[in-house]
């Protein structure tokens, strides 16, 4: 559900933003219209107007104020959408592949019968989407470093020194972002979830979470806070160290048999 939660939040930004994307229009070298002024002398038509017709064709907003481009801090928010977006994917992704190790085994990408998770380690089973879409989202969220330098330093009218890295990181980040989003939707519609293993981990860990709910009534049946947390503590290290040892967790047995505990 978190997961879910912040792409929602990334799809609502990107409606956002492409409601909001202009373009520069017809507005000359530095953009004040004046060649199309020159121009259209006697035509009976504006430069405004022309722009206006042109743009509706494309329907595409402009800027009303430009110089030889359109601001480049439009560029860097479209980068840093993106980036949040590869950051929700990145999270996700991530905590897969924790999910997905032995010490968790609760969750697993598809694994094909004849794939090959290493070449030196037959029994390899790693998770090559999601350490796919991990590699990617860096890549996006390096983009927005550019960005920013582009806007900031767009010196005067404008510079050239955008041009070329915005050839490279504008369509690539969208198609980064792209392969991500078919990566994690083919992952996630066929995932396996392994129900034993949460079990397992369930009934080694589980006790643990049921602490605050014993702190909470032995509060309420009078016992003073600090010293029912003191007793917790000390049940759950020696809990914690015969999980270590390989013995089933004895928390729950721990605090049944300890009259602080079963007086209140």
């Amino acid at each position: 559900a978190v997961y879910a939660q912040d792409l929602l939040a990334d799809y609502a930004a990107l409606q956002t933003l492409k409601a909001g994307i202009k373009g520069k229009g017809f507005k000359g070298a530095v953009g004040t219209q004046a060649s199309f002024v020159e121009i259209l002398q006697g035509s009976g038509m504006s430069a405004a107007e022309m722009e206006a017709r042109a743009m509706s064709r494309l329907a595409l907003p402009t800027f009303p104020i430009t110089t030889q481009t359109y601001t480049r801090q439009q560029d860097l928010r479209v980068q840093q959408t993106l980036a949040a977006l590869a950051a929700s994917l990145h999270k996700l992704a991530f905590d897969f592949r924790v999910l997905q190790s032995p010490p968790f085994g609760e969750w697993a990408e598809p694994f094909a019968a004849r794939q090959v998770g290493s070449s030196a380690m037959p029994f390899k089973r790693n998770p090559i989407n999601m350490e796919n879409v991990c590699s990617l989202a860096r890549f996006v969220a390096g983009t927005v470093s550019m960005a920013w330098d582009n806007a900031s330093q767009a010196i005067l009218e404008r510079s050239l020194d955008d041009s070329a890295n915005r050839r490279l990181f504008q369509p690539e980040a969208f198609l980064a972002t792209d392969e991500m989003l078919r990566r994690m939707t083919r992952v996630i519609t066929q995932m396996h979830v392994d129900e034993a293993a949460i079990a397992r981990n369930m009934d080694i860990y589980g006790p643990f979470a049921a602490t605050e709910r014993v702190l909470m009534a032995l509060v309420g049946a009078g016992a003073s806070r600090q010293e029912g947390h003191e007793w917790l503590r000390e049940h759950s290290l020696a809990a914690w160290d015969a999980i270590r040892q390989g013995a089933p967790n004895p928390l729950a047995e721990r605090l049944a048999t300890d009259a602080r505990f079963t007086d209140h």
